[in-house]
């Protein structure tokens, strides 16, 4: 079987979950645009869709996103380590106190 054929075998099935089946639609969606790009007949928003993505301005705000969704991520962990550090140190001191009043 041709690689073309199973790729529209593949394409024909689909995915078990929503996610999957999602990533599925848009491979279809890309290669259809690509294969009219190549043709001569896409339409204009699909040759200013590609244009956007390409220019410099949307590699700057995919990099800033990228950050953002970084800086977001170190947050949360560093929120996860003051909780920790609270509760260690509020252990410690009921520690602490059991051990005063025990003497």
């Amino acid at each position: 079987m041709s690689k073309k054929m199973a790729e529209k075998n593949n394409a024909g099935r689909p995915s078990a979950s929503p996610e999957a089946r999602e990533q599925q639609l848009v491979n279809l969606a890309v290669n259809l645009a690509e294969q009219q790009l190549r043709d001569g007949t896409a339409s204009p928003s699909v040759i200013n869709h590609f244009l956007k993505i390409a220019s410099s301005r949307e590699t700057i705000e995919r990099e800033i996103l990228e950050k953002q969704a970084k800086f977001l991520e170190a947050k949360a962990q560093n929120m996860n380590r003051d909780r920790e550090v609270e509760e260690l140190t509020k252990a410690a001191i009921e520690a602490m106190q059991s051990y005063n009043s025990g003497s």
